[in-house]
């Protein structure tokens, strides 16, 4: 049983909670504000703290700061009225979990909670190397909790899209992120993906880099390389005598959200372009 603290909640994230299954098995505890959260994790082991939606991001950085030094395997998830970009990578920097800004989607807050509950010997796996607003570059540790984590950073980097458009280019994001973590890395934790993130006036650029041997992307049959249905099924039955799971559908919708898609000669790195509008 992990313990969740949670910080003045509204009535919507304590609903939430509450109708949460995976969360019966845990202890969860709600308080008025950060600042007696931090003295509740004086007194007693928290293992995750959910923070005040109406503190300001800093706030919240130099208090997961202080409760790190109290309790270092603790994950903070922090809810702020808003973050700009120093704040974001002053939280990556201070290995805090995920955070939130408004419109708060209480059903992936308590998702996080979640998996920052169940994880077992968590460490941070994201590692900032740039951190200009324009050119940031992470290494990412192959594990599925830290892609997630890293869109949920990326969504708040992002914050200028429009929310649809955001979410679809994320989507396209962790497609790529998890693809180099599956196929370039073989989800070893202990390998990395160079991530990063470029804007230029008239683009948004990703980049990701595994360190795998890399791939011929014409030379194996895939969803992706077509969108009729009836090749879609050819490709599934051809990679299935492979000995190949169907693949490419993810590709698939990546090259229906993004304008570009370029491979390196090795197949080891690929770029994602967005034109802006």
């Amino acid at each position: 049983m992990g313990r969740l603290l949670v910080a003045r909640p509204d009535a919507a994230l304590k609903t939430a909670l509450a109708e949460d299954p995976g969360l019966r098995n845990h202890y969860v505890e709600f308080c008025d504000t950060t600042v007696e959260a931090l003295r509740l994790v004086r007194d007693r082991a928290v293992d995750v703290l959910i923070t005040d939606p109406t503190t300001p991001g800093k706030d919240d950085l130099t208090i997961a700061a202080e409760i790190r030094t109290i309790r270092p395997s603790a994950r903070i998830i922090a809810l702020a009225p808003a973050v700009s970009h120093e704040d974001l990578v002053n939280a990556l920097r201070a290995h805090v979990f995920a955070v939130f800004t408004p419109p708060l989607d209480y059903g992936e807050i308590v998702g996080m909670a979640r998996a920052a509950l169940d994880t077992v010997n968590w460490r941070d796996g994201i590692e900032v190397v740039s951190a200009l607003p324009n050119w940031m570059t992470l290494r990412v540790s192959c594990h599925l909790l830290t892609a997630d984590r890293l869109v949920r950073f990326m969504t708040e980097h992002e914050q200028s899209l429009p929310l649809g458009e955001r979410d679809l280019l994320l989507t396209a994001f962790r497609e790529m992120l998890v693809n180099a973590m599956e196929h370039g890395a073989g989800f070893d934790p202990g390998k990395v993906i160079e991530v990063t993130a470029a804007r230029t006036e008239r683009a948004i650029v990703y980049h990701f880099r595994d360190p795998g041997t890399g791939f011929n992307p014409s030379g194996l049959p895939h969803a992706a390389a077509t969108s009729t249905p009836e090749a879609v099924m050819d490709s599934a039955i051809r990679r299935a005598e492979m000995g190949l799971r169907p693949g490419g559908f993810g590709m698939l919708i990546v090259r229906q959200i993004v304008d570009e898609v370029v491979y390196n000669e090795l197949g080891n790195e690929v770029l994602l372009i967005k034109h802006l509008k």
